[in-house]
């Protein structure tokens, strides 16, 4: 037993003899089995590859940057956990190294790296810790949370102090292994699709989420990557119209401990831990490299259906959080080289919300995620990514900065400029809400679409000239500097929040179920429950909040940039009034596909593929460029014209005036650029009426020049939307547009 006294010692790092900081929990060392040989090796490329050796002898080379460590150890385990150490000796240029022969794909590693305890000045090394290589394309095991896997003693008495006295137990059986892949694969029967962008419709889904409960998938399937290749879940897909489907993160992550203590996981998976390996636990196929496979198995699957693969990647933090979390990886590997600390070294810079922010001005920081992004690319298949929390990675030493090396690298990679680029253009540090400021290549989460249109169907804007910005591509936030309107990524609803239902269901979040009082969890929803808080047995309470669903699809998928869709939207998926289910793996977070053989939600499926269809149809929805506004002819017709219910062009009175309603004409005349051929883009011309009101409203239909009569193609008060309607009005008449519905009308010219 040590008195207070030496524990304030030790805490403070005033060890006896030598002024360095102590351990005060140490374990046993087990016996180790003697070192294999390790031949030197090659200090690229980082992490563990197989190869062919010297004299033609198969092994690994195992490289790894630990720039401040004092030695690095190789740590093998067998199939009962064994473990073989083996010291790497070579350093070259940061880089430990060195190739061991017989290491065959399959194996299981991590590493040893010593160094300085000394987290005053930031140096946490602790060679008790067995660490993820950062580099790791396979992980096998899971990641759970006892004491022994924390660099520090977690459960010291003085927890203000806690992180500086350093924990000797070993983690080795406690933590999970790197997996050596075999990577001969070269994709030479892979076709990607290459959508356009501004012909994209991104479809948001959950690998495990989307699969659990479908009938069409085998149990033994769901869940997984192979149940996402699944014949019945490409065929949804299709037969919704979607050319992209963006995964939540699918990067091996970890559960954070406060979710593990009240019996919950992380089921979002916005903690990465492992920037190169597919998340382990949606494999069917095994977690000792089948995963990496299984994952590529995906991806034609997906793109011999013409769709392509978005990652969302979580760059900006990892899961070892803030010096109370976990030493996992790049904690113990270079503290200082990986991570933002303040100017108390001892804490971390936090702009993510998550403990830590990964240091991206620093060369390696930037190297790690730009080679992962890299393999994704082009060993793994995928065609694009989003960036969680994309202003933390565009800090240069504090600021957000649009020439900070993040973006510059990426802008000049001749690999990464070339696909889909999707920033979440905020983070939680002072100067992160950037919407809008991200440079051309990037296109971004344009919340304030989200917001705007949330409004007006729920008759909370002032006036309407918002909602015009939002309809028409957004030209105020992104009309600068070449960028278009595909720059504006467009959504009512994501992962995070509430689904399309609930925001028709509730007014109030009712989060009781992830086990913080409520309290998560945004309070800002915009919604409206149509007169009753959730589930509701009255049929016109019902029936409103279906119109409302009809009136959100459709105008998301008529406004020009490019539309994104929540998994289960289109079925009335609903989550019970939760609005932060990250932590739910159950049936709140999981698609129920019952909902396809309901009466009442089967019309919102129809509905909705047939809009894509529509706006696969016609390019006057989904323009290359930003409308002019201006008359291109001498009959006075111009791309995009707005008119009020008195069938008048609108005055600049009129977009300042209190309105419910709003009359949208675009012209399939005047679209610029040319086809392939050189020929000019020719289109249908349309009428779009959104009337957000909760009483019927008459709307007289533009004369000449604009139109001779119109043809109703979509009408948002009807529930069965299987056909279109084909009613047709001559111009300058007078329609009854029903409370809250929209009516999209096709032009007829004279």
């Amino acid at each position: 037993m040590t008195s207070a006294a030496e524990q304030r010692a030790l805490a403070e790092g005033r060890a006896a003899g030598n002024g360095q900081p102590a351990a005060v929990v140490s374990g046993a060392r087990r016996a180790m089995p003697p070192s294999p040989p390790v031949w030197p090796g090659a200090p690229t490329p980082l992490g563990a590859r197989f190869r062919v050796g010297p004299g033609g002898v198969p092994g690994t080379n195992f490289a790894l940057w630990a720039a401040g460590a004092e030695g690095v150890r190789l740590c093998l385990f067998d199939e009962r956990g064994r473990e073989t150490q083996a010291p790497l000796t070579e350093l070259t240029h940061e880089i430990w190294h060195g190739f061991v022969p017989g290491v065959m794909p399959g194996q299981r590693y991590g590493y040893r790296v010593d160094g300085r305890w000394d987290p005053w000045t930031g140096a946490r090394w602790n060679p008790a810790k067995l660490l993820l290589d950062p580099y790791a394309r396979a992980v096998d095991g899971e990641f759970r949370l006892p004491p022994e896997v924390y660099g520090h003693v977690r459960d010291w008495p003085e927890q203000h102090v806690a992180d500086t006295v350093r924990d000797d137990r070993d983690s080795g059986p406690h933590v999970p292994k790197g997996v050596v892949v075999d990577d001969d694969d070269d994709w030479e029967d892979d076709r990607r699709p290459k959508t356009p962008w501004a012909d994209s419709v991104i479809y948001e889904l959950h690998v495990r989420g989307f699969t659990k409960l479908h009938p069409g998938i085998p149990p033994e399937l769901r869940g997984t990557y192979a149940g996402l290749a699944h014949p019945a879940a490409v065929e949804h897909l299709v037969k919704l119209g979607v050319t992209a489907v963006e995964l939540l993160p699918v990067h091996q992550f970890a559960h954070e401990d406060h979710l593990l203590r009240r019996g919950l996981r992380n089921y979002w998976g916005y903690n990465s831990i492992g920037y190169f390996a597919p998340h382990a636990a949606y494999a069917a196929s095994g977690t000792t490299g089948g995963q990496v496979g299984e994952f590529k198995r995906m991806v034609r699957a997906l793109h011999a259906a013409g769709i392509e693969v978005i990652l969302d990647v979580v760059y900006n933090h990892t899961a070892e959080a803030g010096e109370l979390g976990p030493t996992l990886s790049l904690k113990g590997i270079d503290n200082r080289g990986y991570y933002r600390l303040q100017g108390d070294a001892r804490r971390y810079a936090d702009y993510t919300g998550c403990g830590n922010t990964l240091h991206v001005v620093q060369p390696q920081v930037l190297r790690l995620i730009t080679d992962s992004l890299r393999y994704w690319v082009t060993e793994m298949g995928v065609d694009g990514f989003r960036f969680d929390l994309a202003a933390a990675l565009a800090r240069s030493m504090h600021d957000v900065d649009m020439l900070s090396p993040f973006l510059a690298v990426i802008a000049q990679d001749p690999v990464l400029r070339r696909v889909k680029l999707i920033a979440e253009p905020w983070d939680i540090g002072s100067g992160g809400y950037q919407v809008g400021a991200f440079p051309p290549l990037w296109t971004e989460w344009n919340d304030r679409y989200r917001d705007t249109v949330r409004d007006f169907w729920r008759h909370a804007l002032p006036d309407v000239r918002e909602m015009g910005y939002r309809l028409s591509g957004s030209s105020d936030l992104y009309a600068w500097g070449g960028r278009r309107p595909y720059a504006s990524v467009n959504f009512v609803t994501a992962h995070d929040g509430f689904t399309l239902r609930d925001l028709v269901s509730y007014e109030r979040k009712h989060n009781e179920a992830n086990g913080e009082s409520n309290r998560d969890g945004t309070d800002d929803n915009r919604s409206w429950n149509c007169g009753t808080e959730g589930e509701s047995d009255d049929e016109r309470v019902r029936a409103t909040r279906r119109r409302q669903l009809r009136n959100l699809l459709t105008t998301l998928l008529l406004s020009t940039g490019v539309p994104m869709l929540v998994a289960g939207d289109e079925l009335g998926r609903t989550q019970r009034g939760n609005n932060n289910a990250y932590c739910q793996d159950n049936e709140i977070g999981w698609l129920d596909w019952s909902l396809l053989d309901d009466p009442d939600w089967r019309p919102l499926f129809d509905l909705t593929s047939r809009l894509i269809a529509l706006r696969h149809r016609h390019p006057v929805l989904r323009r290359r460029a930003f409308f002019s506004g201006r008359a291109a002819s001498a009959d006075g017709l111009r791309d995009l014209a707005w008119f009020t219910s008195r069938g008048e062009e609108m005055t600049e009175g009129d977009w300042y005036a209190p309105a419910a309603t709003l009359g949208m004409y675009l012209s399939g005349r005047d679209i610029p650029g040319r086809d392939e051929r050189g020929a000019p883009v020719l289109d249908d011309s349309f009428l779009a009426v959104l009337h957000a009101g909760d009483r019927p409203v008459r709307f007289v239909l533009p004369g000449a020049p604009w139109a001779a009569a119109y043809e109703v193609v979509v009408d948002t008060a009807r529930e069965d939307q299987t056909g279109a309607p084909g009613t047709v009005h001559p111009a300058g008449a007078e329609v009854l547009v029903p409370a809250r519905s929209v009516l999209l009308l096709r032009v007829d010219r004279p």
